[in-house]
């Protein structure tokens, strides 16, 4: 557990040191920790008690376009120990949950939620990993236009504070030690706190955080790889479940890219896709967004297309004569 007490005082960290290369995975085992907000982290070596590990972890000091705070974490900045305003006024006194926020399911919704009890809430996010550690590209699970959506719905949960997002260059922490990385968090950016999810692991030298799950009826671990594998299969109850909320697919045409339709049928190309649709297959109880309203609709995704079908009422009545260049799709629980 990441805690501390108000002001100035010294606070309790658990973490796990290992010799192996960045990366963020799953670890075990715990460490606690010490920490000085006006010094290093000093290491011992007790074991953390069971009643002190929770499902959230909380390190706390006292109480459109995502911003790229890449600069302040430049090898020159971690040296000469300064920091841009910018970045520093855009976080300051916010409680930062930490992770790879790809498919916002509810894993991410509590941490905001756990953030949001003790501060406002932001997500730092990572980018360019997929360039730095070779990893092939993927669409993402949620259109980046569409995050802010997801994150507004969240506001219910969290005091009614949406939570915002920020994200850092990978690269430009890639060689820090967890001390060095949580430092600069608390001491440059001003972070009030920072939360982090089961089994997060972050460091050149590796921060490790193993959380033994408190719900004995558990389907296992929420993560975004089960999102996508439940979306490769073509279950959307299951992903469902996972997010939170419906799947919502969102195609942008793009240059001379145009979506057809007839009086009951609507295809767009699948080069349109901004996020990652499920399987081919036909999927029922299916919704099209049009404003603020939700046409039910069906849906068939094949080799190159994705074909929304709607009843006697037909296409036109919605669309009329219009361009169209943006359609949002959301997938019901059920595929045929």
């Amino acid at each position: 557990m990441l805690a501390t007490g108000g002001g100035g005082g010294c606070s309790r960290v658990s973490l796990h040191l290992r010799e192996c290369d960045l990366s963020l995975g799953l670890c075990s085992s715990t460490i606690a920790h010490h920490l000085s907000r006006s010094s290093p982290l000093n290491t011992s070596r007790n074991r953390i008690p069971q009643r002190m590990i929770s499902s959230s972890l909380i390190y706390h000091k006292s109480s459109t376009e995502v911003p790229l705070l890449s600069t302040c974490f430049s090898q020159q900045e971690v040296d000469r120990g300064e920091v841009s305003s910018e970045a520093l006024s855009s976080v300051s006194g916010g409680v930062v949950a930490l992770g790879k926020f790809d498919a916002l399911h509810i894993g991410h919704r509590e941490l905001a939620i756990q953030a949001s009890k003790v501060g406002t809430p932001f997500l730092l996010s990572f980018v360019g990993m997929a360039e730095v550690l070779g990893w092939e590209s993927r669409p993402p699970i949620v259109a980046k236009c569409d995050r802010k959506r997801v994150f507004s719905s969240w506001s219910p949960y969290c005091g009614n504070v949406a939570p915002r997002e920020f994200e850092i260059e990978f690269s430009s922490v890639r060689c820090l030690s967890p001390q060095e990385f949580i430092e600069k968090l608390a001491k440059d950016l001003g972070v009030s706190g920072v939360v982090a999810g089961e089994n997060y692991r972050y460091g050149q030298n590796q921060l490790s955080i193993s959380i033994n799950s408190s719900n004995p009826n558990d389907r296992g671990q929420v993560s975004s790889t089960r999102v996508r594998r439940a979306l490769a299969v073509g279950d959307m109850k299951y992903v469902s479940e996972l997010l939170g909320r419906r799947h919502r697919l969102i195609l942008k045409a793009k240059n001379q890219e145009v979506f057809t339709y007839n009086k009951h049928k609507l295809s767009a190309p699948k080069s349109c896709l901004l996020n990652l649709a499920p399987k081919e297959g036909f999927y029922e109880n299916c919704y099209l967004i049009v404003g603020e309203k939700l046409v039910p609709c069906r849906v068939v995704i094949d080799t190159a297309q994705i074909h929304i079908e709607m009843d006697d009422i037909g296409t036109s009545n919605y669309f009329g004569t219009e361009d169209l260049k943006l359609l949002r799709i959301e997938f019901g629980n059920s595929q045929s």
